[in-house]
């Protein structure tokens, strides 16, 4: 972050000194919420979890060299007492933003988000000094993380916002302001706790609402495949530049195909020229992720070929998000397992199936989906964890292993009901049977997709296969 006095600090998150020696002593370092990342020079925030409390670490953290903590009450340590540490944070984080003047580039959508970010993120880096999201932190805690990160060599701010409810992404716009407002898609992500897509539809379109009008800079880039993102474009002053496979976008991919690894390739149109681009990453879906990130590169001034060289190099920045990794018996594992939504698995499952035809001499590959419970579909989850079942057997998949407890009994129930026949689609308890049941009857050359929301756990699943194989080949 920007360096700041401690005396600065109190009066930009409206806290109290408490057992401050010198508040002209300087924050240079980074802002951390777990005192094991403490260094000097650093501030460490303090919140108190389920399971552990912030505050207890908080002599650690300024043992390890932080000026001060963050807290909501003193600590015998220099501390900057404040109701809500959250909030602090975020106050923080807006006066940091403001007074850098950084170009905040926001994005969101029911998947695809952390993709998008880590493409756009790497096609900014061409241009200038980039921030951006790492992982997926983005609430109202990871995102004021992120923008603190930032310091007056940083012209790019590339900021994921989530939301699991009305108001909270209007909530981190008013954090860090965008000038660049991105939505990739209304799916049905969290569709328990929203209630149904127009609903999220609402929530997502919050971003753009909070985009500056066009005279002033402000941008709205929506999905043109997407009828609910499209419709979006009504509630932004900002200018609104399409993207996707439609005849009227202003970035648009043409001429798609997927090689037999599963890697698209297609060529980028923009109003500037064209460029032919091959995707590292694997799957349909990601072109539109490309195409988004496109936009924004060409809005800031990235030539046609530039942007499309850049995409063909650019790599997945952060773990668990179809990371492939081809074993030394030539088995290939795609852990997908930090997330699913019926969208994401969707897309995976035909990514799977497109991975199927990467053989030797063009044969067949067997492909496994071993897959787990997507998380907060509310009234919606039979049926969805259900037709999750039904469309891997239409899509082939040689084997579905659906592990846990009811919603992995509907995805294998589905794949029964649709047609599956002998073992093709079994139901195991746990990751551990799961592994055991895999690891049994692998051959070489199978393709293993895990895949399920993150409190299921199945990264542990492909840590196994891969931990567990022949070694390990180069990681695709």
């Amino acid at each position: 972050m920007t360096p700041l006095t401690l005396c600065e600090i109190t009066a930009i998150v409206s806290g109290r000194a408490h057992d401050i020696p010198d508040p002209r002593a300087k924050v240079t370092g980074p802002v951390v919420i777990d005192s094991r990342q403490a260094a000097p020079g650093a501030l460490f925030a303090a919140f108190a979890g389920e399971n552990v409390d912030g505050h207890d670490f908080a002599g650690r953290a300024v043992a390890a060299g932080a000026v001060a903590v963050l807290a909501t009450r003193p600590l015998g340590v220099p501390a900057i007492v404040v109701d809500d540490v959250t909030r602090a944070l975020g106050a923080l984080a807006r006066h940091t933003v403001t007074a850098l003047g950084t170009t905040v580039v926001a994005l969101t959508g029911s998947s695809g988000k952390t993709s998008t970010k880590d493409l756009l993120a790497q096609l900014l880096e061409h241009l200038a000094p980039t921030v951006w999201t790492p992982g997926s932190l983005n609430n109202e805690i990871g995102l004021p993380l992120t923008a603190l990160r930032a310091d007056a060599a940083t012209r790019h701010l590339v900021l994921e916002m989530g939301a699991r409810g009305i108001g909270h992404i209007r909530y981190l716009t008013e954090l860090t302001p965008p000038r660049i407002g991105m939505v990739l898609n209304v799916g049905t992500a969290h569709i328990g706790e929203f209630g149904g897509r127009e609903q999220i539809a609402q929530a997502k379109g919050e971003l753009v609402e909070s985009l500056p009008p066009a005279e002033e800079g402000g941008l709205a880039v929506l999905n043109g495949d997407d009828p609910l993102v499209r419709a979006m474009a009504p509630r932004t002053r900002a200018r609104v530049v399409l993207f996707g496979e439609c005849a009227d976008a202003d970035v648009r991919a043409e001429n798609v195909t997927l090689g037999r690894h599963g890697q698209p390739s297609f060529t980028l149109r923009t109003p500037a020229g064209c460029g032919d681009v091959t995707l590292r990453l694997y799957g349909e879906h990601h072109v539109s992720n490309a195409l988004a990130a496109a936009a924004v590169a060409h809005e800031l001034g990235m030539p046609a070929d530039a942007i499309a060289r850049a995409l063909t190099n650019a790599r997945t920045l952060s773990k668990w998000r179809m990371d492939v990794t081809e074993r030394a018996d030539g088995v290939t594992v795609v852990n997908d397992a930090y997330n699913a939504n019926p969208d994401s698995t969707r897309a995976a499952l035909r990514a799977l199936a497109a991975m199927a035809g990467g053989g030797a001499a063009g044969e067949p590959r067997r492909t496994w989906a071993v897959l787990g419970a997507m998380a907060e579909l509310g009234d919606t989850a039979l049926a969805e964890h259900d037709a999750i079942g039904r469309l891997a057997v239409r899509l082939n998949v040689s084997r579905l292993v659906a592990v846990g407890g009811r919603e992995a009994a509907w995805l294998d129930m589905g794949a029964k009901n649709e047609g599956s026949w002998g073992e093709e689609s079994v139901h195991v308890s746990d990751a551990r049977a799961a592994i055991d049941l895999v690891r049994s009857e692998l051959r070489p050359g199978d393709v293993v997709l895990v895949k399920a929301s993150r409190s299921a756990g199945l990264e542990q699943v492909a840590s196994a296969l891969l931990d567990g194989g022949e070694g390990e080949g180069a990681a695709s």
